[in-house]
């Protein structure tokens, strides 16, 4: 996991915040569905003195049908546009049919699948705010024949709430965006009662 803080030059980077280090050990605890490849991908390095992200793609048949990445952000001093000192941020970007980019209650159905999400997997936050996104491409000449193609964009951010030692349960967090991911790429939900093996961990190249 990237972790580091902006220092001046020539200063000595210091270790870590505890709760900071907690916090993402629960990064990679999380269990997302096999067809979410998920790796650690380097974090913004200006947004927050700590942060660690991930990135995930879906893949189905061969395919990658969804992309992602979450980012945990942590400032020890406090922010008050969070509310708190952590930070989730999330994006999420899938493909959709063509003729769901002009239907009024998309976007509002694309919040919902990120907050549904947080519920149902009992991730504790507030201050969420966000961006729903609807992108349609026509091709044109020579190119016509391959038709258009549309997609949608989920952009959010919540603070996740802490325990007594200051340190948030990011696991839910994390599977709650793995479970928005999938949606947006269309895939039919787990049936309860079945468990959710571990999703495939490392560099793509290695798939």
């Amino acid at each position: 996991m990237v972790v580091r803080q902006e220092t001046h030059p020539g200063a000595g980077v210091p270790a870590a915040p505890a709760e900071f280090t907690a916090a993402v050990a629960g990064l990679r605890q999380a269990r997302l569905r096999p067809e979410v490849l998920c790796e650690e991908m380097p974090a913004p390095q200006r947004i927050a003195p700590w942060a660690s992200a991930l990135s995930a793609d879906v893949t189905v048949d061969d395919t990658d049908v969804a992309t992602g990445r979450i980012i945990l952000l942590h400032d020890p001093e406090g922010n008050d546009a969070w509310g708190g000192t952590f930070r989730c941020v999330a994006y999420v970007r899938a493909e959709i049919e063509v003729e769901l980019v002009s239907d009024p209650l998309l976007a509002g159905v694309g919040w919902s699948w990120l907050t549904d999400a947080l519920d149902a997997h009992g991730a504790s936050y507030s201050h969420q705010s966000g961006t729903v996104t609807r992108v349609a491409t026509e091709a044109f000449g020579s190119m016509a024949d391959e038709g258009g193609t549309a997609q949608i964009e989920v952009r959010a951010s919540w603070t996740p709430t802490v325990d007594d030692d200051g340190v948030p349960d990011t696991v839910p967090h994390v599977e709650s965006w793995g479970e928005l991911l999938c949606t947006a790429a269309g895939l039919e939900p787990v049936p309860e009662g079945v468990a959710v093996l571990p999703s495939r961990r490392g560099q793509r190249g290695s798939r």
